[in-house]
Parts: C-alpha cells; structure tokens; sequence
C-alpha cells in the first residue's frame, strides 16, 4: 500500500469516527426524550405505541407494523418502554446515515475533499435533526401566532415517533425519485432497473411505517408525471406506465391502511372534507407568517439562488412536494372527531424537512464554488476571481468546471466576490437560526413541557 492509499484509508476512518460520535451523542439524548415519552414523563403518544407492540387495544388503528415490528423484535431483550424507544432511535439514527451518505454524493463533488470538510457534512447531516421553526422565546408569540407549534409546524416533531421512524425511507424514497426522474422517460434500461425496484421498495416501507409522507409524494409524483407526459403528447406513455408500476406496492398499503380511516363511527360524520385553512384555521390566524417561519432557511435560499430551481431537479422537486403538502393542509380536513387531530399537517411537515434538505445541499454547492474561487485567489492563479480552478485546468466562470464527469456552473459574474459572500453569510445565518431555536425546542421539551 502506497503512502497515498494510506492517507486516504486513515481519513476515511477518521470520517467514519467523528460521524459516528455525533451520531452516539444524538441518539443518546433522543433515546433518553423517547424512553421519558415511553414511561409517561413527557407528553406524547408512546403509550399507545406500547399496547400496539404488544398488540394489545390501544384505542387506536396503526395500520403500518415496520416500527412496531422492531420493538417487538427489541422487546425480547428490553422493557416494553426501552423497546419502542430504542426502535425510534435506531430509524432515525439510520436517517441521520442516509442524510449524511446523500451529502457525499450530493455536495463533496463541489469541494475539496478534506477531512474538514468531511466532519462539515457529519455535524450538517445531524443538524438537520434537530432543527424547528423559527420562533420568539419566552412565550412571546408573533402577530396571529398562538403557539409555537401548532399552526407553524416543524420538520422534526419529536413527540412523534411514527413520524421519526418513518424518517429514513421516507428520504431514501426521494432520493431514488429524484434519480429516476431525468431519466424515466427513455424507458427502463439494464443500469436503471435496479433503482425502480430499489424506489418501490423505500416507498413501500415508508407507507408501512407511517403513510403520511406516500399521500403527499404519490400526489406529487401524479401530478408530475402526468404533466409530463400530457406535455410530450402521450409520446412516453409506455416510459410512465413502468414508473407507475412502482407505486403499486404502495397503493395496495395505502388501501389496505385507510380502509376504515374515513368512514363515519357511529353518529360522527365521516370522509374527507374541503375548506380553505377549515383547520389550520383553528391553530393560527395568519398562516403566510406561519409559512415564513417554517421556512425561513428554504425560503431565503430560494430567493438567492432561485437559478437553481431549472437545474436542480432536488431543489425544484423538494418545492414541489412542499406545495402539495401546502394544498393537502390548507384544503383538506378529516370529517368527525379527527377533525381537530389535523392528520393532513404530517404530510405538509415532510414537506417542510425536504425543503429544508434540498436547501442545504444548494447552500453548500454555492458555498463549494465560493470557497474554490477564494482558495485559487490566495494560490495567485490567474483569473481566480472570476473562475476556479479544476481538473481540466483554470476555465472562465460562465463555463464552469468538470468534476465526476459533470459541468458544474461556477456562479453569478454579476456579483462581485464580496457581494456573493455577503449573500452566503445570510443563507448560513438564516439556517443557524433554524439551529439554534430547534435545539431551544428539543431542551425545553426534554424538560417537560409541551411540545405545542
């Protein structure tokens, strides 16, 4: 082994080392948030959770068995209590890996691959987890903001634990979509086979586990898909049909699951009702505020890097599953006693997280690009303030650079390099306030107070 292989061998150790540590040190303070859920300290439904493990009445229908399948399993060595919260740690620890796998695929191409870089993405791909809405401490809420919660909604409630179980499908399922789809019209191909039955099967276990991330991406993949092919004039019907076939594994769940979800009990009324924010309403009297402090992080970037949306398939795709997500909250309720439950927001807080995702990865590209641009100025390269330099040598800024076989846009020549860094400086604050008042949310909830 040369001394180059080493060098590579022991950073991808210490990689593997430091995502690790922050990974033992996130799941040991949610385990600890699950396991005080599970005995009753902390408000949740955990303990309806429990009977259905135990498959006894919980009073409730819980259609979808991975995450009760695993605490049972995990119930063979541990105490009911400890088994469900071990099996909600243990998925969203593994969402936590995909997370951080999909950065390496999705923003590494963009830097240079250091070390520090490397443990950037670990603590990155951990935040994510923990951050919330934005809102005001001290209880002092906003203009037609009731609560910090309910109404305004955030990408990690944790006193959900189907929600955070459903978690790493859920964003494998996106991801494999998001691959599938420049290239589904050409039709199935041998290297493309494996990644339709590898979608059908994260969006599968997705639906088992909890469906409510299925209702708004089938629905958004729909809509979609068919706009597509209404724009060829039918010409890839057969390409959209194999597409389709994928989400029949999933349609059969979701009919299996909702089966007796929208019928009326006894004198209640059932089925799904119509309104404009009927409600979310009943949560929050200005929901375009609500929207902002959501999405303060997503939002901004989109203003900033709004480009993006025609080249980024990721970006522009997560957008989309947020605005269905929007429609389906703001548009559809349960009739009868689930009304005031809101079941249509689990949907709409996907899409809040995958915003917040697609987001971050644009964020870190742009800052990819910023940081090669100032690293060729220190080293003196000719031009550097207006390219950077690459495998194929130092190329002008409006051709970009071509790194893993892709051209890679270098930026904006309008800007000067203050002006972009200015920019970048907002984005960033912009999301370590998602940071700092998510892990505000997660201590204060730790202590015992409620999650709304």
């Amino acid at each position: 082994m040369n001394h180059v292989e080493k060098q590579r061998g022991r950073k991808g150790a210490a990689d593997v080392l430091i995502f690790l540590l922050l990974l033992a040190g996130a799941s040991a303070v949610t385990l600890i948030l699950f396991y005080r859920q599970a005995m009753g300290e902390i408000p949740s439904d955990m303990k309806a959770y429990i009977l259905e493990m135990q498959g006894l009445d919980s009073g409730y229908s819980f259609p979808y068995p991975v995450f009760f399948r695993l605490a049972a399993l995990l119930h063979l060595a541990v105490s009911p209590e400890m088994a469900v919260a071990l099996a909600a740690v243990l998925l969203n620890g593994l969402a936590m890996a995909v997370t951080r796998l999909a950065l390496n695929r999705l923003v590494l191409p963009w830097w240079e691959d250091t070390l520090l870089i490397r443990a950037l993405l670990s603590v990155l791909s951990v935040s994510l987890f923990f951050i919330s809405m934005l809102y005001t401490p001290g209880g002092i809420y906003l203009p037609g903001i009731h609560f910090r919660y309910l109404g305004v909604f955030t990408p990690n409630p944790f006193h959900n634990a189907t929600y955070m179980a459903a978690r790493p499908f859920a964003i494998l399922a996106f991801l494999w979509y998001v691959k599938l789809l420049p290239l589904y019209e050409q039709g199935i191909t041998d290297g493309t086979k494996r990644d339709y039955v590898l979608f059908s099967l994260f969006l599968f276990l997705a639906t088992m586990t909890k469906p409510s991330f299925t209702l708004v991406m089938v629905s958004t993949c729909g809509i979609l898909m068919l706009y597509r092919l209404l724009r060829s004039g039918l010409r890839h019907f057969v390409p959209a049909l194999q597409l389709g076939l994928c989400f029949v594994p999933t349609f059969l769940a979701l009919l299996y699951q909702y089966k007796g979800v929208f019928v009326p009990e006894g004198a209640e009324e059932g089925g799904v009702g119509f309104g404009f924010g009927e409600v979310w309403g009943q949560y929050c009297s200005l929901i375009p505020l609500a929207v902002c402090l959501a999405l303060g992080f997503p939002l901004a970037v989109l203003v900033l890097n709004y480009k993006e949306c025609g080249k980024n398939t990721l970006f522009r795709f997560s957008w989309m599953l947020y605005a269905v997500g929007f429609a389906e909250a703001f548009l559809l309720y349960e009739k009868g006693f689930r009304k005031p439950d809101f079941n249509f927001s689990w949907g709409y807080m996907y899409g809040i997280f995958f915003c917040h995702f697609g987001a971050l990865a644009v964020l870190l590209q742009a800052t990819g690009r910023e940081w090669r641009k100032c690293i060729g100025a220190q080293k003196g390269e000719p031009g550097a303030r207006e390219s950077v330099s690459g495998k194929t040598g130092t190329l002008p800024e409006n051709r970009g650079i071509l790194r893993g076989g892709r051209k890679i846009p270098l930026g904006d020549r309008r800007l000067s390099m203050g002006g972009r860094r200015i920019l970048l400086g907002i984005q960033w604050a912009a999301y370590l306030c998602h940071v700092v008042c998510g892990i505000a949310y997660f201590l204060d909830y730790f202590g015992g107070s409620m999650y709304y």
